[in-house]
């Protein structure tokens, strides 16, 4: 993999990195020289990320996991120290949400979400940070949060409930681990062309037939109804270039930060 080499000798954790947003992630620390641990639920997208890695030159270790299972965080982060012997960044991309009225959620659909969302924050960081602080890393944790944790989204309160919890956890963590050198940083995607909102896409025509001609005829639908100033969906790059840039020297000098990366539709 060409192109400029920020992350030479580092050591990056992508969570969901098996496609969407996070592939995008892996790839492009990939791109810079960073070797890459794809932390995925699917064996068959984390091992095809890790593999598209490999083609271009790049290092890479697939692992299969549970974001929301402390034993599956404990075996992925000893996986990746003995693999590697070191960790300088972590994403915590993994996330979801699901369309559900308030009055329709039941508390197991509450904690599914909450936990995925926000508890595997707390979880993966606290697990990767202990290594950081071992070893005398100076690391970079970027977690993805979203537009909705600051515009909350009908149908959704339990992910933007977690959404913005994951932007209060991500500056409480900037205050504490400071002294420690480390940068604690969030991202809030807004509407981004996955393969994830893809499927959503297709669910929506169903319940909605003649609403849009395709999936794609949906996603201008959007982008014209919710005015986004830049007259677009957005892509999984848009958002890996801004972790990047966290994740890199650039953005030393920023920590508790939330940056939205939304084409303008959300600018707080």
């Amino acid at each position: 993999m060409c192109g400029e080499r920020r992350f030479e000798g580092k050591v990056a954790i992508v969570t969901g990195g098996g496609s969407g947003i996070g592939r995008a992630i892996a790839l492009r620390f990939a791109r810079e020289g960073a070797s890459v641990v794809i932390f995925d639920l699917a064996k068959d997208r984390a091992e095809g990320v890790a593999g598209e890695v490999r083609a271009h030159g790049g290092i890479s270790l697939a692992i299969v996991g549970d974001v929301t299972k402390i034993e599956d965080i404990e075996s992925m982060v000893g996986a990746a120290m003995k693999e590697f012997g070191r960790i300088d960044i972590l994403v915590n991309n993994a996330g979801g949400g699901e369309v559900q009225p308030f009055l329709d959620i039941k508390e197991e659909d509450w904690d599914r979400i909450v936990d995925l969302n926000l508890k595997s924050v707390f979880l993966c960081t606290q697990r990767v940070v202990r290594e950081m602080i071992k070893h005398g890393i100076k690391g970079k944790i970027v977690n993805i949060s979203s537009y909705a944790g600051k515009c909350p989204v009908l149908g959704e309160p339990h992910y933007s409930a977690a959404k913005a919890g994951v932007i209060a956890l991500t500056q409480a963590l900037a205050k504490e681990l400071a002294e420690c050198g480390i940068n604690v940083n969030a991202v809030c995607p807004g509407w981004t062309d996955t393969p994830g909102l893809r499927r959503w896409g297709r669910i929506q025509l169903e319940r909605f037939p003649g609403s849009a001609r395709d999936v794609d005829d949906l996603f201008e639908k959007i982008v014209r109804e919710h005015r986004i100033p830049l007259g677009r969906m957005g892509k999984p790059e848009d958002v890996a270039g801004v972790v990047a840039f966290l994740a890199s020297s650039d953005a030393d000098y920023m920590t508790g930060q939330a940056i939205n990366v939304t084409g303008g539709l959300e600018m707080r």
